[in-house]
Order: structure tokens, then sequence, then C-alpha cells
């Protein structure tokens, strides 16, 4: 076996990683300005209405849900994250105890149970992924756990250790993952589209070191063909076919792969969530085997075992979920072109309400890094982005008949997007708030201008099912345009609701409690 095999998978996932980054970033800008240019292109006249778009969908009455319902539904995915790091941290601990240690009588119920704690570590941006905290926020809780990790070292220690090894040990532990972590899994566009790309890079990673490997063999053997090369031919240059040339043959694997995930995802096998938590457990683990590889040689991909508790603890806590009627469909609407506020809006409300309802919106450039998905990036990647898009009328039923509505593996609700030319927003619209219990607009810096969102309120007034519509708003909104937009509305069904109050925004879409608001 090659002896610098542990060396060259890492140099792999770290070059992996850092491509998978840089992509990220690339595809995230460069998939924002495709929606723009898209959503410009006037739409093939046609005369076909939009029809009835969700009969089927809408047809039975939303689900009783209430903000307890919600807070419970949340803490249950916070812990069915908390059970699978617990059972992963346990499984590492033993693993590198028992196996790795390679010392007899190391495996000891204490010694386990020390390990697996400052094993755990990784539920914590596990948890500040769920919760969409920022990087300081998962990197305070970090150093937290870090002295809490300190403390039981100090605790369990036979003999005093110095300060200084005890913090080496820390460092070591959770530096160089938390590193790969928070680069691949804790920025907006990585989060969405890194994790994605990270196995089709891993594979083109890999090639290339073939590719180099192929060469040095070539030049051990010194054939007569690479005696008769060009003496002007520059060795980097023949080093960089050999890096890019396996390309062209791993692209097409690389491709399926791709397409092999975003099948998985459509069907509910992954999730943005489980992929996440799934890539995060997995750098540390791997990281880990790499350690043990000196040691056991190929026999450290023991060490990744732990990784088949996600699917089995996923599985059986679907079973054991029952869901209770139509989960209610959130509408959210907004003013365009104040991308940081609404971001923050989605962050701190809509990631909390997918835990018990479905979310629906007309995609925008503002949303992206939150909302684009596995079979988004992938149809990008592959030039079908434009076919996702509503080109006139008719097309809207079908589109919204996609919409999929079923939770995922963890429990959470997915966000359903409509992609609209500007010339067929509109009949979206209509057939958006057809299918939506409750409505959120974010009319923060609303002017008298703004004619698509004064549309939107009058659609919103005279909607036959709505239960509520709650209207975010601020000292920029030009109010009185906005209420007498919708004055022809039922009682009760519009709230308004000022920026200085938004700690009270997710409680208002709760239509089944009873508390008032206004």
């Amino acid at each position: 076996m090659d002896e610098n095999a542990s060396g060259k998978l890492l140099f792999i996932v770290l070059a992996a990683t850092l491509l998978a980054v840089i992509a990220a970033l690339g595809v995230a800008r460069r998939y924002g300005a495709a929606m723009k240019r898209l959503m410009s292109l006037p739409a093939p006249p046609q005369d076909e209405g939009a029809g009835s778009a969700t009969a089927s969908v809408a047809s039975a009455p939303a689900a009783r849900v209430t903000l307890a319902d919600n807070r419970r539904a949340v803490r249950r995915v916070a812990l069915l994250l908390l059970l699978m790091s617990v059972l992963l941290s346990t499984s590492d601990a033993a693993l590198f105890l028992g196996v790795a240690g390679g010392r007899e009588g190391l495996l000891t119920p204490a010694r386990l149970a020390t390990f697996a704690a400052l094993n755990l570590w990784p539920v914590i941006p596990a948890l500040g992924l769920l919760w969409r905290w920022s990087r300081w926020r998962v990197l305070g809780a970090l150093l937290l756990w870090f002295v809490g990790a300190l403390l039981l070292i100090a605790w369990r220690s036979i003999e005093p250790q110095p300060l200084a090894s005890v913090l080496g040990f820390l460092v070591s532990e959770i530096g160089g993952p938390m590193l790969l972590i928070g680069a691949l899994c804790l920025g907006s566009a990585t989060r969405a589209i890194a994790p994605w790309l990270l196995p089709l890079l891993m594979l083109l990673v890999a090639t290339s070191v073939a590719g180099t490997d192929a060469l040095a063999w070539i030049v051990a053997q010194r054939p007569q063909w690479l005696m008769a090369l060009p003496a002007g031919m520059a060795a980097n240059q023949v080093m960089l076919f050999f890096v890019l040339a396996p390309w062209l043959v791993a692209w097409w694997p690389a491709k399926w792969l791709g397409r092999a995930l975003a099948a998985a995802y459509a069907r509910r096998w992954l999730s943005e969530l489980l992929v996440l938590f799934t890539a995060l457990w997995g750098i540390v683990l791997l990281l880990r085997a790499l350690g043990a590889w000196h040691d056991l040689g190929a026999a450290a991909a023991v060490m990744l075992l732990p990784l088949l508790w996600i699917p089995l603890v996923v599985t059986l806590a679907r079973r054991n979920t029952t869901q209770r009627g139509r989960p209610p469909t959130l509408l959210v609407l907004r003013v365009f072109q104040r991308d940081a506020q609404v971001r923050a809006l989605f962050d701190r409300v809509i990631e909390r309400w997918r835990a018990t309802g479905n979310t629906v919106l007309i995609a925008g450039t503002d949303l992206v890094e939150r909302t684009v998905d596995a079979d988004d990036i992938f149809a990008f990647l592959d030039g079908r982005l434009g076919e996702r898009f509503v080109r006139r009328p008719a097309d809207v039923a079908p589109r919204i008949a996609a919409f999929e509505l079923a939770p995922d593996a963890e429990g959470r609700h997915r966000i359903n997007e409509v992609y609209c030319h500007d010339s067929t927003w509109q009949q979206a619209l209509d057939a958006l708030v057809a299918i939506s219990d409750v409505v959120l607009m974010d009319l923060r810096s609303f002017k008298a201008h703004n004619r698509g969102c004064r549309h939107e309120l009058g659609v919103l007034a005279r909607a036959p099912r709505l239960a509520r519509v709650v209207v975010l708003v601020d000292a920029d909104t030009a109010l009185p345009e906005a209420r007498a937009d919708a004055a022809g509305a039922p009682p009760g069904r519009f709230v308004w609701l000022d920026a200085a109050r938004q700690p009270e925004l997710l409680a208002a879409l709760f239509v089944a409690d009873t508390a008032a608001h206004g």
C-alpha cells in the first residue's frame, strides 16, 4: 500500500473543500445573475389563464397549529440532532479507545464517557446550522465548550496536566475540523451550495492525484517517448496536463453523481439539514480516520462507521412521527432590493416556521442563498435553470402542482418557489394566494411607487380564503397608501406589525392562537 496514502487523502479533503467553497461563491453569483436575466425576458404571447392551480393541494382545511406546537417541533429537531451527535461521539470515542488507541484496557466506562463528552463539540455548529446562528455566535458557544472541556479534563485527569498540553490537545481536536466546517457550512452561499459540490470535487481532485502518481511512475520508468519530448517543454506544463487531463474522464462520473444527489433530494432521501449535519460529522470523523492511518492503515476507515447512525436514527424518527392534517402554508411577500433585511427576517422567522408548515414565495435574487436547493444547483450547472421559469399563464398550475409539500425526514418543510418572468408574476401570485393560509408581507421601506406591492395588497384583500395577513412595517413605510390598498379586506384579516415588535412576528402567524395582535 502507498505509504503516503494518508497524506494524499488529506490533500484531497483539503483541496476539495477549498474548491467547493470557491465554486459555491461563484455559483451563487452566477445563479443570481442568470435569474435577473431570465426574469427580465419577455414571455411569448398567450391568452390562456392560469387555471385552477391547487384545488387538490388546498382542498382540506389546514391543521390548527399553535406557536407552542411549533416550538415543540423545533425542539424535536434539535433533540434529534443532539441524539445523533451523542451516538456519533460515543461510537467515535469507543473506536478511538478500543481500536485506534492500540493499548489493552484503555476502553473503560469512565474513560469512554469522558472522551464521548469531549468529542461532542460538533453538536454546537450543528445546532447553529439549525437555528441559523452567525459565525460569531457559533464561535462563542464553542469557546464556552472549550472552557467546559478544560474543567472536565482537569477533573478526570489522574495526574495534573500542564495547561499548555491540555490546550494543545483541545486545539488539535477541534481546530482543523472547525476551520473546514466553518468554511464549508457556516457561510450563506457556502452553506447552501458547497456541501452538495464537495463529493464531486473530491472525485475530481482524486483523479488529479492519480494523474500525478501516473506521471511519477512514468518518469521513474524513463520511457523513450518521454526522452524524445522537446527540451523546451516546461516541467510545470507537463505537470499541469497530468493534473487536469484526468478531469476529462472524471467529469462524466462527477456529472452523474451530481444528478444522483439532485434525484435523491427530490425523492426526500436527502434533505438540506441532514446533508449539512452529515458533512459536519463526516469531516470530523474523516480527519480522525486519517490521524489513525499511520497505526491502522486502510483499517482506519472503521472510524467512519459511526456515520451509519444518521440514516438509522432518522428512519426510526420518521416512522414514529405522525402528521395531523394538512400543514398550514405561509406565503412570503416582500419589497425587493432590501436583501440584508429580508435575509435576517428569513433566518429569524421562516426557519422556525418550517418546523410545522410549508412556505411558498415568488423567487427572487434576494433570497437565493436561503432557498436554493440541490435540484436548483444541478439544474443550473446543467444549463436548465430557464426550464424552471413560468413562461406563460398555463405553466402556473403544473409548477404549483409539483410543489414538495411533505416534510423532510427530520420533520422540517421545504421552501417552494415559483420562478417568474416580469410578465407572469401576477398570475403566479394569484395561484400562490389560492393555496396559502397565512401571508407574511415585509413592507419595510414601502413607498407609493412600489406598484407591485400595491397590486399584492389588493389581491390579498380580495382573496376568499386567507386566514391572516401579517404586514411588517417601519418608519419608512408609506402606511396610509398601504392601508388604503388593503381597505377591502374582511375585518381582522390584516395585522399591521411595527418592526420594533419583530419578536412578536412569528407568534402572529399562528392563527390558531387566540392572542390579539395589531
